[in-house]
């Protein structure tokens, strides 16, 4: 806990899964915007060249779907790539069309170069063409992760310790286990963006046995990861965060369920310049609206992108006619959790 900042004053503006999933990660419930992930790693850049800079594990397939972690009008190669199946009972996740058994490599290799050397000529035709520069660069990408993400994609040479860390051990937090584990090896890679997803929160009944057996299955996942990007010298310049489309509310919902509630709810962040062991803000008497340094949705990007070194109001990006970006034109960075 000593090494957590908790946000309790977040708000949003959509009592929807859908809506409020498209606002978390996009900044819109209503457009189709690129995510929070592409217009990081559209400013960022990447540290490597046989991954993607932006993963996400096991996302939501529904409520928003794919919207919730794509490029949009941003160039196609900073959309997220999905790690489906992440079976605690093998060492492997797995990338959709990562292998190919049909052809040879060397023969892959050549119908890659055919296809570039088209769409090059294209290009020397009819000018720059973003979407197409950026469709060539993901086809090499997919070729080279063909070769390196299967090693990655293995966790069998971590040691028991670190296994046991995060819980992988344990029938319960193996699943979640697994995605935390592989975040800290795709951060070592150099993965810009990696988000992992634990579903289902959404108890408008039985709340308190399902809650606590959810929390169970996150809890010692999360705290290894922060434990072990701690000891291995990375959480000073990882940010670790963690939260939901909203929250919950005060009043019960038929017997022991509670509604959905965007107008006050918690976050929590590590590491990556935010100040360990602090609270910021809080809802009112009632749990029910933020009422204490209210942190909007926009509020939260801004700082967020502020944190990794990015001018929230000067990423932008031109496209229809105006620039974009992800706080549209809202956003206050939240200096008071900054180290």
């Amino acid at each position: 806990m000593d090494n957590l900042c908790f946000v309790k004053s977040l708000h949003g503006s959509n009592e929807a899964h859908g809506g409020a999933l498209l606002k978390i990660h996009t900044g819109s419930d209503t457009f189709v915007r690129p995510s929070m992930g592409s217009w990081i790693t559209y400013g960022l850049g990447t540290e490597n060249e046989n991954f993607p800079s932006f993963i996400t594990m096991s996302p939501v397939s529904g409520h928003g779907g794919v919207n919730n972690y794509a490029s949009a009008f941003l160039p196609a190669v900073h959309h997220g790539t999905a790690i489906h199946s992440i079976n605690p009972n093998t060492n492997k996740a797995q990338v959709e069309c990562l292998g190919n058994d049909r052809i040879t490599t060397s023969m892959q290799r050549a119908q890659l170069d055919l296809i570039s050397e088209l769409n090059r000529d294209q290009l020397a035709r009819t000018g720059p063409d973003a979407a197409l520069e950026a469709r060539i660069e993901s086809f090499e990408l997919a070729f080279r992760m063909q070769a390196q993400a299967p090693e990655l994609l293995d966790m069998g040479n971590e040691t028991e310790a670190t296994k046991q860390l995060y819980g992988l051990d344990q029938a319960n937090t193996a699943k979640f286990a697994r995605q935390c584990l592989l975040a800290r090896r795709l951060s070592e890679k150099g993965v810009r963006f990696v988000q992992c997803t634990h579903g289902y929160w959404d108890q408008h009944a039985n709340l308190r046995n399902d809650h606590s057996r959810l929390a169970a299955e996150i809890d010692r996942p999360v705290a290894g990861l922060i434990a072990d990007l701690k000891q291995r010298g990375m959480l000073e310049e990882t940010l670790v965060i963690w939260g939901g489309e909203f929250g919950r509310t005060p009043t019960a919902q038929k017997t022991d369920g509670r509604d959905h509630n965007p107008h006050g709810f918690t976050w929590f962040f590590a590491g990556g310049g935010t100040k360990p062991g602090f609270s910021y803000g809080a809802t009112d008497e009632y749990g029910y609206y933020a009422a204490e340094n209210k942190v909007h949705v926009h509020d939260l990007h801004a700082t967020l992108l502020h944190l990794l070194g990015l001018n929230h109001e000067a990423l932008t990006y031109r496209h229809a006619g105006r620039d974009f970006r992800l706080t549209d034109v809202s956003g206050h960075v939240v200096h008071d959790i900054m180290a």
